[in-house]
């Protein structure tokens, strides 16, 4: 393992279900390319979308107490089913600490769309949430909007699949009757869905807007961090730390699939004791 003196000085952290959070972490790192981010993929328990909240809550509050003690000044919680389950909870268990969660862009595909028609991918837990239908209450009055769970796709674009048939089949049937209802907009409402963005196009073709919300949160967290006191934007430490709590080779192949730069990859111990976190000492590359 390389010679990193944890808790790093004013970290970014980050963290998601599994590698679904890369998707806006990627955003982050353009916009701050010379800062600590630590990022950690729950791959142990995910997924989460088909978890109760209250659950899902309880895993989230364990990664941010890591998080916090490895150093972390602000947190993104760069999950849609995390945000609805836990943002506004976690906002009062960590008053100090500001976080930055995921909203589904209800609002700008409102505003942007003109048949009033709007598709909506996201897991079952942001759609019960109470994040989400505030935001609908909110900003989609005036349109109408089909949702679908796109049951099993979380765990496929875990395992890479971003083009194979399984995906295919679960996005064709999720965005055909959408297509046949007059959508003209699409919300990626889960941090996953971005890295299938090419192939949700092919489906839906040209003429279909498809929001990704992640360089809007990119930019909220650039903004949050220029708030904090104490020069919150200096820190000795550039570098990015990714940590799993599944299996780190897996971990690698999916990064090296999206060409992402491994920075330092880590993995960490969360199976026998769902309220403690223990980092695992591994080689790196």
């Amino acid at each position: 393992m390389k010679n990193i003196s944890f808790p790093l000085r004013n970290a970014i952290g980050i963290f998601d279900s599994g590698v679904g959070g890369l998707s806006v972490f990627r955003e982050i790192r353009k916009l701050i390319p010379d800062h600590p981010i630590i990022y950690f993929a729950d791959q142990y328990h995910v997924p989460y979308g088909p978890r109760q909240l209250e659950e899902v809550y309880s895993l989230s509050k364990v990664i941010t107490e890591f998080l916090i003690g490895q150093g972390a000044k602000i947190i993104v919680v760069a999950c849609n089913t995390a945000s609805a389950a836990a943002l506004y909870p976690l906002r009062d268990e960590f008053p100090n600490t500001p976080f930055v969660g995921m909203e589904p862009a209800v609002k700008p595909a409102a505003e942007r769309t003109h048949t009033g028609n709007v598709g909506v991918l996201a897991t079952p837990a942001t759609f019960q949430g109470k994040l989400y239908n505030s935001v609908v209450e909110r900003f989609a009055k005036s349109v109408k909007i089909y949702q679908n769970t796109c049951p099993g796709l979380v765990q496929e674009i875990e395992k890479g699949n971003f083009q194979g048939k399984t995906t295919r089949l679960i996005l064709e049937n999720a965005l055909h009757p959408m297509l046949e209802n007059g959508i003209d907009t699409v919300v990626l409402g889960c941090t996953h869905y971005p890295f299938v963005i090419p192939l949700i196009k092919k489906i839906v073709g040209p003429d279909i807007s498809v929001i990704d919300p992640s360089p809007a949160i990119a930019t909220q967290t650039l903004r949050k961090m220029s708030e904090l006191k104490n020069d919150s934007l200096s820190s000795d430490f550039n570098n990015s730390i990714l940590l799993t709590s599944g299996p780190r080779n897996e971990f690698l192949r999916f990064i090296d699939k999206i060409k992402l730069n491994k920075n330092i990859v880590l993995e960490v111990d969360w199976s026998n004791d769902r309220k403690k976190i223990n980092l695992v000492q591994s080689e790196n590359d």
